[in-house]
């Protein structure tokens, strides 16, 4: 028989430079958003990777931003380092792109997915890609994310209007969150996922990295050989800024 869909949350939490993260599996996550998205509100998921854990503490305005958020998930193996280190026992991160593939594949008519983000073509790939793998899937509406801020409002209304139970953000942080903060007080119903780069993984329109990579924590190696001009500086400051938060943290409590 299969298991019951996980009706609270349940998950413990941990601290890591001032953010809670919940220590949670693929599978426990996808049956709790299964079970929540069928309840009154809506709640905002970030998949948080160092960078954002370390923006988070850094930048007073982001962590304003981010407010707004229930859940962060750990989506970088450093994370999970970090909060094993303090006692988590955790196996595995739950990293964006896989857990948004796991659970639209998982998660077929009656559920209803909206996607919001991405270029065109990579929205035609992403529902492509879906749809060949689970005939079932019901993708109800999607917006590129080449959108003025005058079109915003036009967005909620249709979001709301199709009250999809899972509504997926690919726009990039800190853009993604930006318009979670922004809106998820006028949407009625559902789940707001934050996953910017699992758009682009499971369209194939960027190549993620190998799985040996991801395991052994170098993802952020690979997108930045991908990627140097735009991602050199953001790596080379927030990395660093990761690291030195954390010896100073342990450094205060060793006192």
């Amino acid at each position: 028989m299969p298991e019951p869909l996980q009706t609270s949350p349940g998950f413990p939490e941990r601290d890591v430079l001032g953010t809670r993260l919940q220590c949670t599996t693929y599978d426990q996550f996808i049956r709790f958003c299964q079970w929540r998205c069928r309840q009154e509100g809506v709640i905002a998921v970030d998949f948080t990777n160092t960078h954002i854990v370390t923006l988070r503490r850094h930048d007073a305005r982001f962590r304003d931003l981010t407010s707004r958020f229930d859940y962060f998930i750990p989506d970088g193996m450093p994370l999970i380092w970090a909060l094993n280190a303090g006692g988590a026992k955790l196996r595995d991160r739950v990293y964006g792109p896989t857990f948004m593939r796991e659970c639209v594949l998982r998660s077929p008519a009656p559920f209803t997915h909206y996607f919001l983000g991405g270029s065109q073509e990579c929205l035609e790939a992403l529902a492509k890609m879906f749809s060949s793998q689970n005939t079932a899937v019901q993708i109800v509406g999607a917006r590129n994310g080449y959108f003025n801020s005058a079109a915003e409002p036009e967005i909620v209304n249709e979001i709301n209007a199709l009250s999809p139970d899972f509504i997926w953000i690919g726009l990039g942080t800190p853009k993604q969150q930006e318009w979670i903060h922004r809106h998820k007080p006028a949407i009625r119903r559902g789940i707001l996922f934050a996953v910017g780069f699992a758009f682009d993984v499971n369209a194939g329109t960027k190549k993620d990295a190998p799985g040996t990579m991801q395991r052994a924590g170098l993802t952020w190696l690979y997108r930045l050989w991908t990627e140097p001009r735009r991602l050199a500086p953001r790596y080379l400051k927030y990395n660093s800024l990761f690291v030195w938060y954390l010896i100073r943290d342990a450094m205060r409590k060793a006192k």
